[in-house]
């Protein structure tokens, strides 16, 4: 949590408040003083003038408190609000940066869940500590001084009163701190199966798992609940033990004391900011024991934060060795003897792969279901590196070239279509920021989308919800596609995206694809399962197991490869293509 108070913290603030906070325990410390002098010197003589003169310089100094407090909390809120808004922009921006390996090992609901509740556990003990934990400690040594001064033999009532507090502090870390490591866990997994139920609601009721969900969301709820209840009451019952301890130590000094001023020994007022700077001592114990009980939880916050911020990426980008200037080669892809196994796993996911295709041809990838041909087209933009040979983009490494370079000369649509929330015109914007009107038209022309968005009332500026849940999956597939193909680029990659379409759409865009002038010039790379979207393609692969068994047009393909012959059979049932 240091780590990230000195990365995040404007520490000329922090002093600043420090500064304030300082202004604030000295004005606090000397009220007492005056308030004894007051009693002792104006009261008991009854002279008012004194009483006035005194009233005025302690009007004066709580003025002057009140406004050290004020800019005390104004600095260290700004700080704190500050260095929440920095932690959520840095993680943020750390996720984008992520390969699929990272955001498998994170998880989508534990990085929402440290991006914003352990984030604000962060901010609030940035605010506690530039307040109370800088605050107590200086209170704390000012009205031990302060009270020993004024009456060295009643300290010896801290010698019973203290220990105690720190026992009572020291039992509630030992229990709390677990239950707060332990309840960031289960707000995860609350997380998680909130997002999964909001996710896949329609599956959920297609089969009738309402309830089972239901009962699984209760489960982790009650868990969380139960655990919130142990350790908040453990942190409640601190108070009550507190003040019982606060209340019989000014009792013991009013005994005490009381026999003093009997005696002629102490004067009232004295007594009474001995009280009061009893009273800042154990209320500094108070507020210690709230930082030491809240700390851990922050601790345990700023541990998963910084496991997201310092995680090394898998993918890790460069700076571009390709000066683009001198790069007049033609698009071209080429997998070069390539090799990929994922971390953990004891097969080879791809093995000794090799294709090559050039600019203005279509490559189209088949097999069976874990055959490894979306981990091949993964590899084009780096969502994941070889383990050995090369994937080369017009003739260049793709290791070689910044993501941001390479990222622009690859448009990719993922199986799954998504959308942002928005519009289509903003939607679309996002595979061209400078894209005209006129070029998203014929880009929705060219994914078969042309139609349908014609007849929205609103046409481009048509709303679009999040995740496109307000348009069917073939709409979301096409509009993703126009997306895609508004970008100028050499590669062009679907990964079985055209898996929604009916077979009389699929054939009309495949052909749109072929027909645009500045796509045919491109690499066009189809993932597809249906026979009938991969039959005109220049290439074909067949991956069985993450090997290639085959490779070459259709009608040579089904000549002599018993693997596609399999798939076109099973497809087909042996009618003609």
């Amino acid at each position: 949590m240091v780590k990230l108070m000195r990365r995040n913290l404007d520490w000329w603030a922090v002093i600043t408040a420090t500064i304030f906070l300082g202004f604030q325990v000295v004005c606090d410390l000397s009220l007492p003083n005056l308030t004894s002098n007051l009693i002792n010197n104006g009261v008991a003589k009854g002279n008012v003038g004194y009483i006035w003169q005194i009233g005025l310089q302690m009007l004066g100094l709580t003025l002057v408190g009140i406004f050290a407090a004020a800019g005390n909390v104004y600095f260290a809120s700004t700080q704190a609000q500050k260095m929440g808004a920095r932690l959520r922009g840095k993680i943020f921006k750390k996720v984008l940066s992520f390969g699929n390996y990272e955001m498998d090992k994170f998880g989508s609901s534990s990085l929402i869940t440290r991006t914003t509740n352990d984030v604000m556990q962060i901010q609030n003990v940035t605010i506690m500590m530039l307040r109370m934990m800088i605050m107590a400690p200086l209170m704390l040594i000012g009205a031990s001084v302060m009270a020993y001064f004024n009456e060295k033999r009643l300290t010896s009532i801290f010698l019973v009163s203290i220990p105690i507090l720190l026992i009572a502090i020291g039992c509630a870390m030992y229990f709390a701190v677990p239950l707060f490591q332990k309840l960031q866990k289960q707000i995860d997994r609350i997380n998680l199966i909130f997002r999964e139920g909001l996710t896949g609601v329609r599956v959920i009721r297609a089969f009738r798992q309402d309830k089972f969900e239901q009962e699984r969301f209760d489960r982790a709820n009650k868990d969380y609940t139960e655990t919130g209840i142990k350790v908040f009451s453990i942190v409640s019952l601190m108070f009550p033990i507190m003040t019982l301890v606060l209340n019989v130590t000014n009792m013991g000094i009013i005994w005490f004391g009381a026999k003093l001023i009997a005696n002629h020994e102490m004067q009232v007022g004295n007594l009474v900011a001995f009280m009061t700077y009893a009273s800042m001592i154990l209320f500094s114990f108070m507020m210690l024991s709230m930082i030491f009980v809240l700390v851990p939880r922050a601790e345990a916050a700023a541990k998963r934060i910084n496991a997201v911020l310092e995680i090394e990426n898998s993918i890790n980008d460069v700076e571009s060795e390709i000066d683009s200037d001198k790069d007049k080669l033609r698009a071209s892809l080429e997998f070069k003897d390539v090799s990929f196994r994922y971390r953990g796993a004891e097969d080879l996911a791809l093995d000794n792969l090799s294709v090559d295709v050039k600019a203005g041809e279509t490559l189209a990838i088949i097999g069976g279901t874990g055959s490894g041909k979306s981990t091949l087209i993964n590899l084009i933009p780096r969502l994941y590196d070889v383990n050995s040979g090369e994937v080369l983009v017009d003739g260049n490494d793709v290791r070689k070239y910044s993501l941001h370079d390479l990222h622009d000369k690859v448009a990719f649509v993922q199986q799954k279509a998504v959308l942002f929330k928005g519009t289509i015109r903003s939607n679309l914007l996002i595979g061209n920021p400078e894209a005209t009107e006129e070029d998203m038209w014929k880009a929705l022309e060219i994914a078969q989308a042309k139609d349908f968005i014609s007849d929205l009332p609103d046409g481009l500026d048509a709303v679009v919800e999040q995740g496109g849940d307000n348009f069917s999956g073939g709409q979301k597939q096409r509009l993703a596609i126009a997306r895609a193909i508004i970008k100028p680029a050499s590669i062009y990659v679907f990964d079985d995206s055209f898996s929604a379409l009916d077979f009389k759409t699929d054939a009309k865009l495949r052909l749109a694809l072929r027909q645009d002038e500045r796509i045919s010039k491109a690499i066009i790379v189809i993932v597809a399962q249906r026979i009938s979207t991969v039959t005109g393609a220049d290439h074909i692969v067949v991956l069985d197991e993450g090997k290639v068994v085959g490779q070459g047009t259709h009608k040579e393909l089904l000549a002599d490869n018993t693997t596609y012959q399999e798939i076109v059979e099973s497809q087909m049932k042996g009618a003609a293509i």
